[in-house]
């Protein structure tokens, strides 16, 4: 893939996009090639992130052409970067909730391209930008299929919220004054519960039954299956660094 796109300039060597009108045209366009990996081409995509591989990366193109790619070399890069090491949960995960996971990440990635090109928009060109992506599905709404699900519960929920407020209202006082009691009895118990830990790359939450490890970096927790780090390796290594600190070249 030609460099040109990997740094921007809307696909083809151009220059940046500048106007609402051409940021979103570039978002979209970037979107549609994401989607198309996630969907259309779900299985050249999957092939393609190989747990074996080094740290890699999805990106989309402003000429909507997706590409499956190890990090930009230069630092600092010239667009903000996806997701890295996206293919070292592959195994470690249930096939639809990876590519979900996948998808959350290219979210938040096409949204922070965009905002980078939307820096110089004053604050009424942002908030226009903002609406136009917006009433676009998210990429996770399109790979989960959430957004129909929402909008199907959406009526119920609608004709059932009203009726429910007035006795919400009441098992709430109750719940509020329990939960302080309960926080008040539990605030000297044992500081190192794992239990709202999360792990680094996958998202999943911490479990006594699984082997997990921590970088001594960043400090961000990992099961062992999602960065390829068994029980017995683990025992060998001194400092462990995640694969994101790994990736991270010192300041000269």
């Amino acid at each position: 893939m030609d460099a040109s796109y990997r740094r921007g300039g809307g696909g083809g060597g151009g220059s940046a996009p500048r106007s609402v009108e051409d940021i979103f045209k570039d978002f979209r366009a970037r979107r549609n090639a994401i989607l198309r990996a996630l969907t259309h081409d779900v299985e050249d995509f999957y092939a393609q992130c190989d747990p074996e591989k080094e740290n890699l990366c999805l990106y989309g193109y402003a000429n909507e052409v997706w590409e499956v790619a190890l990090p930009a070399e230069e630092v600092p890069t010239e667009l903000p970067e996806p997701a890295l090491g996206i293919n070292f949960a592959r195994d470690g995960m249930n096939r639809r909730d990876w590519l979900a996971l996948v998808a959350v990440h290219s979210d938040s990635w096409l949204v922070s391209v965009a905002f980078y090109y939307a820096a110089r928009l004053n604050r009424n060109d942002r908030k226009r930008l903002f609406g136009m992506m917006n009433d676009l599905p998210t990429v996770y709404e399109v790979v989960s299929g959430s957004r129909q699900s929402k909008e199907r519960d959406r009526s119920g929920m609608d004709n059932s919220s009203r009726n429910k407020m007035s006795s919400k209202h009441t098992s709430d006082v109750g719940r509020v004054e329990n939960n302080v009691k309960e926080a008040d009895e539990g605030y000297d118990e044992d500081d190192g519960d794992h239990s709202e830990t999360l792990c680094g790359m996958c998202g999943g939450i911490y479990s006594a039954d699984e082997f997990w490890i921590g970088c001594d970096v960043c400090e961000r927790w990992y099961h062992g299956k999602c960065v390829k780090i068994t029980p017995a390796k683990a025992e060998s290594i001194k400092q462990y660094k995640c694969p994101s600190c790994s990736s991270k070249r010192p300041r000269q």
